[in-house]
This record gives C-alpha cells, sequence and structure tokens, in this order.
C-alpha cells in the first residue's frame, strides 16, 4: 500500500493507495510543520488521529510532503515519527512545494506557487524545485498567503481603521473584547500563523466589500511584487497555484496575475488528488 500526505501548517491530507487496482482511501489530520511540533507530538497526533482508521503495518510506501520540512533537521523531525508509527515502510519526506509543483506540473517544467496558510513559490524543472526565493514566513515574509492577509484585516481591526460595519461584524465573528485578548492569545498559542490566518475566514465571507477586496487584492500585489516577479524571465511561465486563499480569491488572483503580464494555467485548492495521479503514473513507468 502507497500512503500520501500532503502536509501544510494547518491540516494534512493523507490518501492510501492500493496499488492492485489504484482505489485511494482519504483522511484528514491536523498539520504537522516541524517548526511547531516534535517527533513525539507528531506520533502521539497520528496514533489517535490516523492508525486508528488505517493498518499502518500494510503500509509499504510513504511519500509525506510537509510544510517546513526545508533542511535536513527539520525532516528528521517528521522521517523519525514516520518510522516509529509505519514501520515497514520506505519513507520519503519533501517539502510541501515539492508536491505542490508534482500536482500541478506533473513531470513538466513551470512556475509553481503556493498560497494557504503560507506562501511559497518555484521554478520546477520536471524533478525538483530548482529555485526558490525564500518566502521568509509567517514573521517577516508569506506576503499573499492566508496568515497575511488575515494580518492586515487583523491590525486594522485593532486600530479602529475597519469601516464601521466591518468592525462590528468582526468583533461580533470573533468574539473580540478588547486588543489585551488578541495579544494573549497571539503570543501563547503554539501556532500563531494559524491564529493570524483564521482571520482570513472574514475576508472569504465579506469578499464583495470594497475594504476586503483592495485588501486581498493589496496581498496579492506584494506577493508577485516581492516574489514571483523576482524570478528571472517570470512572465515566460504560466502561473500555477495550488492553496485554499489562491482558490477562494482566484478571481482577484488572476487579476493580478495578469497585471504582472503573467498568464494563468492552474489554480487547484489542494493537490492531493493530482499527486495521486502522479505517483500512480510513475509507478508504473518503473
Amino acid at each position: 500500500m502507497i500512503l500520501i500526505a500532503d502536509s501544510g501548517s494547518t491540516k494534512t491530507d493523507w490518501a492510501l493507495i492500493n496499488p492492485e487496482n489504484n482505489s485511494v482511501t482519504s483522511y484528514h489530520t491536523v498539520g504537522y510543520n516541524p517548526y511547531f511540533i516534535d517527533t513525539e507530538g507528531i506520533c502521539y497526533s497520528l496514533s489517535e488521529n490516523l492508525v486508528k482508521y488505517l493498518d499502518a503495518d500494510l503500509v509499504d510506501e510513504l511519500h509525506f510532503y510537509g510544510a517546513g520540512c526545508s533542511t535536513q533537521s527539520k525532516v528528521k523531525i517528521v522521517e523519525d515519527a514516520l518510522s516509529k508509527v509505519f514501520p515497514h515502510a520506505k519513507i520519503i519526506v519533501g517539502h510541501d512545494l515539492l508536491g505542490s509543483a508534482r500536482s500541478l506540473l506533473g513531470n513538466e517544467k513551470g512556475f509553481a506557487a503556493i498560497l494557504g496558510t503560507g506562501a511559497n513559490t518555484c521554478i520546477y524543472d520536471g524533478i525538483d524545485c530548482v529555485e526558490n526565493i525564500d518566502s521568509l514566513g509567517y514573521l517577516l515574509g508569506d506576503e499573499g498567503s492566508g496568515s497575511y492577509i488575515g494580518r492586515k484585516i487583523l491590525r486594522d481591526f485593532m486600530r479602529n481603521r475597519l469601516e464601521p460595519d466591518l468592525q462590528k461584524r468582526f468583533k461580533e465573528r470573533f468574539q473580540i473584547e478588547n486588543n489585551e485578548q488578541i495579544y494573549q492569545t497571539l503570543y501563547t498559542t503554539k501556532f500563531p500563523n494559524r491564529y493570524l490566518a483564521s482571520f482570513c475566514k472574514f475576508a472569504d465571507e465579506y469578499v464583495a466589500h470594497p475594504y476586503i477586496r483592495n485588501k486581498v487584492r493589496d496581498s496579492f500585489r506584494d506577493f508577485f511584487k516581492n516574489l514571483v516577479s523576482k524570478y528571472p524571465n517570470y512572465k515566460l511561465y504560466t502561473f500555477n497555484c495550488v492553496g485554499s486563499v489562491g482558490y477562494v480569491f482566484s478571481d482577484i488572483l488572476v487579476e493580478v496575475a495578469n497585471s504582472y503580464d503573467m498568464r494563468v494555467g492552474k489554480i487547484i485548492q489542494s493537490p492531493l488528488n493530482d499527486l495521486v495521479q502522479f505517483h500512480i503514473k510513475n509507478k508504473k513507468s518503473k
């Protein structure tokens, strides 16, 4: 059995493939970004939320594509956890950016991006990501991401700069009494990036409001200005993107991409289905 995981900072989508008939069973858990969770935490979560529903001993190949899996030390955190939970599996851990590129482009060369809780970009050569501009994470960058958009809206709320109707709706939507409540949560939560990204849901709910559309548009413009447009000859590629933020606000994203003279290719919410087909296809070709 082949198990594939697409793990972001917020959630992980799993697909178990039976190679005899290529049937697929799907599962869902929280995200396992090694910057925010250790080996022990991953093991515990998997034992409580995944292996209760499948036979771990039957998994002989596991491809894990994860946010934060960009250095050997972080990869090892995930590898050690997966090795304990799936003792008979050959385990391959890669960055979620590689998974996104494979889902968007298959074995073709091109440009791939992630716009979810976080953001990332790369040039893909059909095998691996060969160029990458560091998105710098939610504290310093991640332009265009859910945490970036959420932070923009939250900041205006805290400074009482939202339009009166939005200020009232935001406060009611998130049950916020004062700024101190926000500080307390932001500085004590284990997942501040998820907390900031949660406010992006407000943008989804009120996307027709001019203020919201402008905030999302400005966030995508920052994404193109600081990341996409910094790749040499970026206009020669089509823009391909995976992630809930890019998918939900795809009309605004397409508008901004076109303003940068970049043609739009594929925009999808989740890479998992295309990743499954990628691995089935490449398994047959071996």
